[in-house]
């Protein structure tokens, strides 16, 4: 019989996060993954012959690679796995689903985050419409339309920064201030029992994109995405990476088995669709939500947010539409510094929590902390995780 429990995220771990052809230009998404859950496991004292499920989300692969990384992690046959695709969304979404199994007496020991290895992930070619016709390449955005060129990722980040007059001048600041918030995490060493480093060296562990020493004309030299008068550029929006991040989730069993360490729980999740223009507006949509769903809770008592912007822009659209103060949320520097691993960002979002509500709990708790992001085609998820 079925029983159910309460879930508990008791180790979580990632990657550093690599640009397309860099850090991790020749790992296959196995060789992403794999070290990182021998990490995350090593962590909490479970043996991978007791991982029941792995839940993974990826968006460029095809089939099931959530199988391939289990075999690869020393993971028992026995161990089921599935994969997960909602773009951006994807990681996140693994996580939740796993939260879910346990809760509901399915397992009592699920693997769940997101890996992606766009630097060797195979090429989408359409099919020619006519033998007259040239086969194309399919980006990551689904098009909207019937022309031949994608629109573009960061459209839709454009067109809310036009729409709430959010000056260049002041994505650029969002930007600079999250780089300088994440270099000093670094200083401060708030990455460290967080990245796995694939191998030993520095670059393995600091996330690739996450430059020391951002000046403010590094960022008013750079040519917008959508010239002549766009405002977003490479300085202020994420940009595509590569990494792996992986969570344990255990049953209230487990946990007190395990002499109940310091861990996260679920409180609540929600995911919300918006029109596809107004994609860069999904997380603020998904935040309200679940402030709605939380009958009771004081949205004050959020001592964090973590969100996966596509942009500055974004990033300042939902901190000014919530009312939360820019140091609420990624306060160690958030996607425009790290870069974005499609799938898995929703699953760096979770360890970032983690780091912050129990690996530096001694600097200053954070009872309740959100995850949040919006997924290519808009679509917003947001989760409330509370520290135990």
């Amino acid at each position: 019989m079925q029983r159910n429990t309460s879930s508990y995220i008791i180790a979580a771990r990632r990657t550093a996060l690599g640009r397309i052809g860099g850090l991790h230009r020749n790992r296959r998404i196995e060789a992403l993954a794999a070290p990182v859950i021998e990490a995350a496991l090593s962590d909490c004292g479970i043996a991978p012959d007791r991982v029941e499920e792995l839940i993974l989300g990826n968006a460029s692969q095809g089939g099931n690679p959530a199988r391939l990384v289990a075999l690869a992690s020393g993971l028992s046959e026995t161990a089921t796995a599935y994969t997960i695709d909602r773009q951006c969304a994807s990681g996140l979404d693994a996580v939740l689903n796993a939260c879910r199994n346990v809760s509901d007496g399915e397992a009592e020991v699920v693997l769940a985050g997101g890996a992606e290895s766009l630097s060797t992930a195979p090429w989408r070619i359409a099919k020619p419409k006519s033998l007259y016709h040239q086969p194309h390449f399919i980006g990551l955005e689904p098009s909207l339309t019937d022309a031949t060129e994608e629109p573009h990722l960061f459209e839709a980040s454009e067109l809310l920064s036009q729409r709430l007059n959010i000056a260049r001048e002041h994505q650029d600041a969002w930007a600079l201030k999250s780089h300088l918030k994440a270099e000093s995490g670094r200083e401060k060493r708030k990455f460290v029992g967080e990245i796995v480093p694939l191998r030993s060296n520095a670059e393995e562990a600091k996330d690739q994109s996450a430059a020391n020493g951002a000046s403010p004309e590094d960022f008013s030299s750079e040519p917008p995405w959508l010239p002549p008068e766009g405002r977003l550029t490479a300085a202020n929006t994420s940009i595509m990476h590569d990494g792996a991040a992986i969570a344990v989730v255990v049953s209230q069993y487990v946990w007190e088995e395990l002499g109940r360490p310091p861990a996260i729980r679920l409180v609540a999740s929600v995911s919300r669709g918006v029109a596809p223009d107004n994609e860069a507006g999904a997380p603020m949509e998904a935040m309200r939500k679940l402030y709605d769903r939380l009958e009771g809770f004081n949205p004050k008592d959020i001592g964090l947010v973590e969100l996966s912007e596509t942009s500055a822009a974004q990033a300042i659209a939902f901190s000014t539409s919530l009312g939360l103060e820019d140091d609420l949320i990624n306060p160690e520097g958030g996607a425009v510094v790290r870069g974005h691993p499609l799938a898995a960002a929703g699953a760096v979002l979770v360890v970032r929590l983690f780091s912050r509500m129990v690996r530096q709990r001694g600097t200053g708790k954070v009872q309740y902390g959100v995850a949040t992001l919006g997924a290519i085609g808009g679509i917003g998820v947001a989760a409330l995780f509370e520290s135990v």
